[in-house]
């Protein structure tokens, strides 16, 4: 009699065909990073996916003191894929972090929070499935360096696209180097990252993800994007992981580097995130309808419960000090708290490509790619399903020229906050719409406000900053 196809039968037959010699286990630390351990494919078998491997987990950022260290993790079969970065053959599986005494899954483990958010959704009766696609933007630089010490502190990147090398001698310097603000679409030679983008593009088709399509991006100095296919919660949060590994990697074995900062460089544009969302239930999309911009009155109560939530959500989808040096006026940054169907400016936007039911989508245009996707993707949802509980108007769309309105109506649109320090303060104060269905908990929340206040705010605050000694040293 033939086996029973499970995903942990395919993982084993996989194993024996590709005559895989290692396991890679990935996990997800709390404020965002991959982590993982490698062991030999000796060690690995059915029982794995139920006993999982114990580790130290004293040292990972947010988690548990160092007298609560031993963690468990457990592999999830669905998520397998060849790693085409390590020399011997390597498979790779995602894995969940469990207690070990109790085998329950561990709290602060940010897979973890997206399980907890499709349970609720479905307890919810509201829809049963929800879709995240984003957009990740990201640089690719030819040459990185920074430093921060007590008598000094720098930054340098360089991008051989970089319109600040224009005048340099490269011997020779083909110019070709797309003018600040105007990297969006150019054709090669302007455009040198295509055949690199290509092979990140066939890595990520090779490990399973689903690609729309690649292209340069607004900045000068090598900014990029690569759209992927929308996916199911949990799916979306590991393949935008898996994206970031594979396009870092396939970078680095070709002598250069990518960043997911959201503002690397001064003066031109960053790197956002936009995230398509959708709700369906039974196979049936949820957002047409025949109110604004073709949207159903459920889809512009979703967009309402993120308006309203969109400070305390911004401390998750913009974590980062640096998230608020993107979001600013001036570069397409989504600064306004309204919505619309054409404004990019507007923190929501509806998509009017298709005329199809099951292409309507909104899109949150805040978010960027330091954020952790697992707590991103499941605080955008609780939002949008707290307005569609508690029926909350989204007010008026914001459909004209920011740049035509009178300066006094202007004032009266809300936005963003203007620092990572405004966005844990809302936090702290608008959190109970996380907590609904102990999908976060106020340990978690406590711990990423705390988390975020003294390894990131706080040292940045007693920094000197470089740009102080030209503003100031002669006082």
């Amino acid at each position: 009699m033939a086996k029973t196809e499970t995903p942990e039968n395919n993982v084993l037959n996989f194993i024996k065909s590709k005559k895989i010699q290692f396991i890679d286990l990935k996990f997800m630390d709390f404020p965002g990073q991959w982590q993982h351990f490698t062991v030999p494919v000796s060690q690995f078998n059915k029982d794995s996916f139920v006993d999982g491997f114990g580790f130290d987990g004293s040292s990972i950022r947010g988690w548990k003191a160092i007298n609560e260290s031993d963690m468990l993790i457990i592999p999830d079969a669905s998520t397998m894929f060849l790693d085409p970065f390590i020399e011997a053959p390597t498979l790779s599986l995602i894995c969940d972090v469990h207690e070990p005494a109790t085998k329950e899954k561990y709290s602060r483990c940010p897979r973890n929070i997206t399980h907890k958010a499709t349970e609720y959704l479905k307890s919810s009766g509201i829809a049963d499935t929800v879709f995240f696609g984003p957009e990740a933007e990201f640089f690719v630089f030819d040459d990185v360096r920074f430093d921060s010490q007590p008598n000094h502190s720098f930054y340098k990147v360089d991008s051989v696209e970089g319109r600040w090398n224009s005048g340099k001698d490269e011997g020779p310097n083909l110019a070709y180097k797309p003018r600040y603000k105007e990297g969006y679409f150019p054709v090669p030679p302007t455009d040198s990252l295509t055949d690199l983008r290509n092979e990140m593009v066939i890595n990520l088709i090779n490990a399973g993800i689903e690609v729309e399509a690649q292209h340069h991006e607004v900045a000068s100095g090598g900014q990029c994007e690569i759209d992927l296919r929308f996916e199911p919660l949990i799916k979306a949060a590991d393949q935008l992981l898996m994206f970031k590994y594979i396009v870092k990697n396939t970078a680095k074995k070709k002598g250069k580097t990518v960043t997911y900062m959201p503002k690397p460089i001064q003066g031109d544009n960053g790197s956002g995130m936009h995230v398509h969302t959708s709700l369906w239930k039974k196979g049936k999309p949820l957002f047409a309808g025949s109110g604004y911009a073709g949207l159903s009155e459920l889809a512009l109560y979703f967009i309402g419960g993120i308006l309203k939530h969109a400070s305390s959500l911004l401390a998750f989808t913009n974590p980062t000090t640096n998230s608020y040096k993107r979001l600013v006026p001036g570069f397409e940054a989504p600064v306004n708290l309204a919505y619309s169907q054409r404004n990019r400016s507007a923190a929501v936007r509806i998509p009017m490509y298709s005329a199809s039911p099951k292409a309507k989508r909104v899109e949150f245009r805040c978010p960027d790619p330091s954020s952790n996707p697992y707590l991103a993707f499941s605080a955008m949802m609780m939002a949008g399903l707290d307005g569609i509980i508690n029926r909350i108007d989204p007010g008026e769309p914001l459909d004209k020229d920011i740049y035509d309105m009178d300066p006094e109506e202007l004032k009266n649109v809300p936005s963003t906050p203007g620092s990572l320090n405004e966005a844990i303060k809302a936090l702290a104060d608008d959190h109970e719409y996380l907590l609904k269905g102990d999908v976060f908990t106020e340990d978690v929340v406590e711990t990423w406000i705390n988390y975020k206040i003294d390894k990131e705010i706080k040292p940045m605050a007693l920094q000197p900053h470089p740009y102080e000694f030209a503003l100031y040293y002669d006082v």
